[in-house]
């Protein structure tokens, strides 16, 4: 039986888990190399792969707890960090950490900020101080993660969407993408919004107000709101995100986003 038949038959019979052992462990290596990934585009659409979550699902519960050091350090974990850094081509500052059965293609910079099993991280992205990228994220090249911005982890259920930030896409401190949201491609989110499955998105930029929910459009450029709602007690502003702009497309697209933010004062 293939890797995958094995974990899928072990997830759903905990009596199989020991004949699973070995294909789990392969599977986090795999993911640990970038060779599987939780979730891909696929005919212009992300698609989650449930088995290798539920590998991850599975190693936590297979796997020991073991006491490790790291210089003065000393850390009691099932997952040890990531090694061979510089053979990846990935710089990690300290005290940064990429967790074992997390990938980071070359060219990624991990300030002292976190990323968990996993998660995928494409080229040229910059995860900055204290941001986090949560288990199976899914963020793509030339991305900005800023200081403090938390990227929820999405293990359970296994066919649940990852958080998705895709290319070019610019997230301010201390934003929070939770629950499977999708950021799309070059999308810039000012500091502090938040988005979760049910925040509303709100187009504001046309004539009547368009709304979205767990998906940012492709280019919009996106901050903090709050809209009005009537409860017993009276009416109060409950959070939202607005969409004030579009990211225009250039070649050069640091200098568009430079761009974005100066026109729409987006605050980062």
């Amino acid at each position: 039986m293939s890797d995958r038949g094995l974990i899928e038959a072990a997830y759903a019979d905990p009596s199989l888990h020991a004949g699973a052992a070995d294909a789990v462990a392969r599977t986090i290596a795999a993911l640990d190399r970038g060779e599987v990934r939780v979730a891909e585009r696929r005919d212009g659409e992300w698609r989650v792969n449930d088995w290798v979550k539920e590998a991850i699902l599975l190693h936590f519960r297979l796997a020991d707890l073991v006491t490790f050091e790291v210089g003065m350090f000393e850390y009691h974990d099932k997952i040890p960090p990531k090694r061979g850094l510089a053979a990846s081509g990935i710089r990690v500052v300290p005290p940064g950490v990429v967790r074992y059965g997390a990938f980071c293609e070359p060219g990624v910079v991990i300030m002292p900020g976190y990323v968990n099993i996993g998660a995928y991280v494409g080229s040229g992205t910059m995860v900055d101080t204290w941001a986090t990228v949560g288990s199976c994220a899914q963020i793509g090249r030339d991305v900005h993660l800023s200081g403090g911005v938390g990227i929820g982890g999405v293990l359970e259920p296994p066919s649940a969407r990852p958080v998705i930030v895709e290319d070019g896409a610019f997230i301010g401190s201390r934003c929070i993408l939770v629950e499977g949201v999708l950021v799309e491609q070059g999308a810039v989110l000012g500091a502090n919004t938040t988005i979760t499955s049910s925040t509303p998105i709100i187009d504001v930029t046309g004539d009547e107000p368009a709304e979205y929910r767990g998906r940012i459009p492709a280019n919009s450029v996106v901050v903090p709101g709050t809209r009005p709602k009537g409860f017993p007690a009276g009416t109060y502003d409950l959070q939202c995100a607005l969409i004030i702009g579009r990211r225009s497309e250039s070649t050069d697209r640091k200098t568009s986003l430079n761009e974005a933010l100066r026109i729409f004062e987006v605050p980062v």
